[in-house]
């Protein structure tokens, strides 16, 4: 009788310690992944600010493009055409009557 109960207990003892030591291992897994990314952490955020300064930069750069397009097209040019003047035709002139 005490063979089988052994080998039961061993086996729910092998299995017992399979499945802590698999999560002892992805806990581990975890933590170094967590400590590699913490540590990457400011580079990241460092490169992420200057990227969004960049963009803003550019953002701003074509509001004051678009802006002074708008102006110069609302003020006209400077140059006032009227159109094509007339120019010299020659005219006939009708014979004088008697």
């Amino acid at each position: 009788m005490e063979r089988p109960l052994l080998a039961v207990l061993l086996l729910v003892g092998l299995i017992i310690g399979c499945a802590v030591g698999s999560a002892y291992t992805r806990a581990r897994r975890g933590w170094s992944d967590y400590q590699t990314v913490k540590k990457s952490v400011p580079g990241a955020r460092r490169n992420a600010w200057v990227l969004i300064r960049a963009v803003a930069t550019k953002a701003g750069v074509i509001a004051l493009l678009l802006f002074g397009a708008a102006a110069y097209a609302a003020v006209g040019s400077d140059d006032e055409t009227a159109g094509p003047a007339p120019s010299p035709s020659a005219t006939q002139s009708e014979p004088p009557h008697r």
